[in-house]
C-alpha cells in the first residue's frame, strides 16, 4: 500500500501543479504561439528539464540498463555525446530563433520550398504517430503492466489519458510539469542506483555506496572501457551465445562518425525536441540547452550503473532465474526490472513514479509536436488560411486526441509483430542521414537548392535499405529514433513473471 500511496502522491502533485500553471499563466486571449510554443513563458530551467523529460522514457531505463549489463559503461558515450551535441545545437539554433521559426517544416519552407516543407511535415506526422508515439505507449504500457500487474490495455489507456490531460494545457503546462517529472525521474533513478550499488557491497561483506563502486570496477573491469576495440568485450546475444560488443560500438569511428549524425538529427532537426527552445529568447534557449546537457551527464549514473551492478550480482550467483528470457537464456534487458523487485516499500513506488514520469512526459511532448505540425504546417496552410488563433488551438487539441487514439489502436499490435517492431525501429534510423544533411547544408551552404533537398528526402530511405541489404556487416547499431542503440531485443513479455508492485 505504501508504494501505491507514493505513486498516488506523485500523480496528485503533477496534476495539481499542471492545473495551477494553466490557470496562472492563462491569458484572456491565448495565441497559437503561446499554446504551441509557450512563447516567452518558459524559463531556461524549464526548457532544459522539458528536453530531458521528453527524451527519457521506458526505452532508456530498460534499454540502457540492459546495455550496461551487456557491454558496460561504453554505452554511456551516447549520453555524453548527446551533451556535446546540445552545445553545438545551442550555437546554431540561434538562426532559427532569430528568423521566428515555430516548426521545423517552416524552416524548410523558408530555406527551400513549400513542397519540401509539406512533404517533410506529412512524413514527420506519420513517423511521430505510427512509430514514435505508438512505440513509447507500447513500451511504457508493457513496463507499467509488468510492474503493477494491471492489464496492458488498462495501462495504455491510463498513460494516454494522463498524457492528454497535460498536453491539452499547451506547451507551458508541459514545460513546467516536466520540471516535476524530471525531479521525480532523477530522485527515483538515483535511489535505484544507490541501492543496487550498495547491494553489491553487501554481497561482498562490505557496506557503503563507494565501496560498491570500487567492487564494480574490481569485479567487472571490462565493463568500464569507454572505447571498445575488436574482441575486447563480449556480451550476451540473447540466444545463449556471445557477440563482440565492438559490433554495436565500433571504437572511435562511432564517436567521430555516425553517432554525430544520429545525435544532430535528434537534438537539432527534430520538432519533438527543438520545440521547447523555439518559443524562447536566444539567451534563454541557450541556457536551457546547456542545462539539458548537464542533466544528460547524469543519465549513465541513473540508467547504466544499475545494469553493471546487476551484472556483478548475476556473476555472484544472484538473479540466475530472473535474468532468463522465455528461451531460457540470459536476457540483458531484464536487468532494470529485476533490480526494481529488490526495492523496499515506498522506494518501489518512487521508482515506479520515476518510470511513469518518463513515459508520460515523452508521450505529452510527442503529442504536442504532432499537434503543432498538423495545425501550423497543414491545417492553416491548406484547409483554413484565415483560421483564428482560437480555432487553431481547438484543432490542435483535436489532433492530440486523434493521435493518441491512433496510438492506442496501433500499440497493442506491436506485441504480435516482434520483427515488424524491429523494422520500425530501424526505419526511424534510416531517415537520420538525409534529414541531417538537408538541415545542415541548408544552414551552412547557400548553394544548396530545393531540388537537392527534395532528392535527399526521397533518396534517404531507399539508400538506407540498400546499405542494410548490401553491407549488412557494417558495425553500427540501428537507431531507434531516440539517439540510442537498437533496443529491438527488448520485449516486455520477458520481464519478471510477477508484478513488482503488488495490487
Amino acid at each position: 500500500m505504501l508504494d501505491w500511496a507514493v505513486f498516488g502522491l506523485y500523480f496528485l502533485i503533477v496534476s495539481c501543479y499542471g492545473f495551477w500553471i494553466y490557470n496562472r499563466k492563462k491569458a484572456k486571449e491565448t495565441s497559437t504561439s503561446d499554446f504551441f510554443l509557450a512563447e516567452g513563458s518558459l524559463t531556461w530551467w524549464a526548457i532544459g528539464a522539458s528536453l530531458i523529460a521528453s527524451n527519457i522514457s521506458a526505452e532508456q531505463f530498460v534499454g540502457l540498463s540492459g546495455s550496461g549489463f551487456a557491454m558496460g559503461l561504453a554505452i554511456s558515450s551516447y549520453e555524453w555525446m548527446a551533451a556535446a551535441t546540445l552545445i553545438v545545437v545551442a550555437i546554431f539554433l540561434c538562426r532559427a530563433i532569430t528568423n521566428r521559426i515555430f516548426t521545423m517544416p517552416q524552416f524548410l519552407e523558408k530555406r527551400y520550398s513549400p513542397l519540401v516543407a509539406t512533404m517533410m511535415a506529412i512524413f514527420w506526422l506519420l513517423v511521430y504517430v505510427f512509430v514514435n508515439l505508438s512505440a513509447i505507449l507500447y513500451l511504457g504500457a508493457i513496463a507499467i503492466s509488468t510492474i503493477s500487474g494491471f492489464s496492458f490495455m488498462t495501462c495504455s489507456v491510463f498513460l494516454a489519458v494522463f498524457a492528454i490531460i497535460i498536453s491539452l494545457g499547451g506547451m507551458k503546462v508541459i514545460g513546467y510539469t516536466d520540471v516535476v517529472q524530471v525531479a521525480v525521474l532523477v530522485i527515483g533513478g538515483l535511489a535505484t542506483t544507490y541501492l543496487a550499488v550498495n547491494l553489491v557491497s553487501e554481497q561482498y561483506g562490505m557496506s557503503g555506496f563507494w565501496n560498491g563502486l570500487g567492487l564494480l570496477k574490481q569485479e567487472a573491469p571490462g565493463h568500464f572501457h569507454m572505447i571498445l576495440e575488436k574482441g575486447q568485450q563480449m556480451m550476451p546475444d540473447g540466444k545463449g551465445g556471445e557477440i563482440d560488443a565492438w559490433t554495436a560500438l565500433p571504437g572511435l569511428t562511432v564517436l567521430f562518425g555516425a553517432m554525430w549524425i544520429a545525435n544532430l538529427n535528434y537534438w537539432g532537426c527534430n520538432q519533438y525536441i527543438t520545440q521547447r527552445a523555439l518559443g524562447a529568447s536566444l539567451p534563454t534557449a541557450r541556457r536551457g540547452l546547456l542545462f539539458a546537457a548537464f542533466l544528460k551527464l547524469l543519465m549513465p549514473i541513473i540508467c547504466v550503473l544499475p545494469g553493471i551492478a546487476a551484472y556483478v550480482l548475476h556473476q555472484k550467483g544472484l538473479f540466475q532465474t530472473e535474468m532468463l528470457g522465455e528461451n531460457g537464456f540470459v536476457k540483458s534487458d531484464k536487468a532494470y526490472p529485476v533490480l526494481l523487485n529488490l526495492l523496499g516499500p515506498g522506494l518501489k513506488g518512487m521508482s515506479f513514479a520515476a518510470l511513469t514520469a518518463a513515459i508520460v512526459a515523452s508521450l505529452a511532448g510527442k503529442a504536442n509536436s504532432i499537434s503543432t505540425i498538423f495545425t501550423l504546417d497543414l491545417y492553416k496552410k491548406y484547409f483554413r488560411k484565415d483560421a483564428t488563433d482560437g480555432e487553431q488551438i481547438r484543432v490542435g487539441r483535436y489532433a492530440i486526441w486523434a493521435a493518441m487514439a491512433i496510438a492506442l489502436v496501433v500499440a497493442p499490435q506491436l506485441q504480435k509483430l516482434d520483427q515488424a517492431f524491429q523494422f520500425i525501429q530501424e526505419f526511424t534510423g534510416l531517415i537520420s542521414p538525409s534529414v541531417c544533411a538537408i538541415f545542415l547544408l541548408g544552414f551552412f551552404w547557400k548553394r544548396t537548392t530545393s531540388n537537392a533537398a527534395l532528392v535527399a528526402a526521397l533518396a534517404g530511405i531507399p539508400l538506407g535499405f540498400a546499405f542494410k541489404k548490401w553491407i549488412p556487416e557494417m558495425p553500427f547499431p540501428k537507431s531507434n529514433g531516440l539517439g540510442f542503440r537498437n533496443f529491438s531485443r527488448y520485449d516486455g513479455r520477458h520481464f519478471a513473471s510477477r508484478p513488482i508492485i503488488e495490487k
